[in-house]
């Protein structure tokens, strides 16, 4: 693994990538928040030796590094999934090969489904804990003790002072932010309604398919990390209704917006 990270590290230090400060994971519907980047280099996925390739029609995939605020940012614009046939390893080494390259602070952004009935579509949650039903661990392969602890305390995963700046630039601005617990599932299939009453009972706020294997390698890597949603649609089984992914992604695109100003507004604090 140290190999293969090194091969993508040197090559993206080749194309410009010159020491980040902040890595970004940017999900479903939020490909714009690149363009608030003064960009300086970027380079294709396809292009970075050992890096997956996203399989989602409406993930790009580049990694974009530039200027944000005042800082060296480099930013994910399209994310793996483990629904897309990858390792967990695969799906989180980009957070490895951005923390090689010299970030110290990651923040990351997706799409999820209200659990919570108090939560309405086009709501920002920022994320207090989560739950991992995804039936594995980026950390579950031979060798993990030769990149730090095997067995990694996650009694707090998201990083408190960071997370207490985006409630306090939510409130500054008046940008609705809810605070829960992000239940992550495999998919890439929709919860019948017998699965989305199970995810209230155990406490989920929110679901989705992504981040928690990321943010379990950050704090593996001990990476401060932050991470928000994207309250996409309503999970109410008792009135659910069919999804349409196009609508989710209209949505999500719809609250990027405030998502670009929380994100920018810390990344100016940090």
């Amino acid at each position: 693994m140290k190999k293969h990270i090194q091969e993508a590290v040197a090559y993206l230090k080749e194309k410009g990538f010159d020491t980040p400060e902040i890595g970004i994971v940017l999900g479903t519907g939020l490909g714009k928040f690149v363009d608030e980047i003064n960009k300086e280099t970027f380079a294709s996925y396809k292009q970075i030796p050992n890096f997956p390739t996203t399989t989602v029609e409406f993930h790009q995939g580049k990694l974009i590094y530039g200027t944000l605020e005042g800082k060296k940012v480099v930013v994910m614009q399209g994310r793996f999934h483990l629904y897309e046939g990858y390792s967990a390893y695969e799906v989180t080494f980009p957070i490895r090969v951005m923390h090689e390259l010299g970030i110290k602070k990651l923040l990351v952004s997706n799409a999820a489904g209200a659990i919570n009935k108090g939560y309405n579509k086009g709501e920002l949650m920022l994320i207090d804990d989560h739950i991992n039903l995804q039936g594995g661990s980026p950390l579950a392969f031979k060798g993990i003790e030769e990149m730090g602890n095997r067995f990694v305390d996650l009694n707090q995963p998201y990083d408190a002072i960071m997370n207490k700046k985006i409630e306090v630039i939510a409130k500054q601005n008046n940008i609705t932010i809810q605070k829960g617990v992000y239940a992550s599932v495999m998919g890439p299939q929709l919860e019948t309604r017998a699965e989305y009453r199970y995810l209230g009972i155990i406490g989920a706020d929110a679901v989705g398919m992504s981040t928690v294997p990321e943010i379990i390698v950050a704090n593996h890597l001990n990476l401060p990390v932050s991470a928000v949603s994207v309250i996409t649609d309503e999970c109410d089984p008792d009135n659910l209704k069919a999804v349409n992914i196009q609508e989710i992604i209209e949505i999500a695109e719809k609250a990027e917006p405030d998502m670009i100003l929380l994100f920018k507004e810390l990344i100016k604090e940090l």
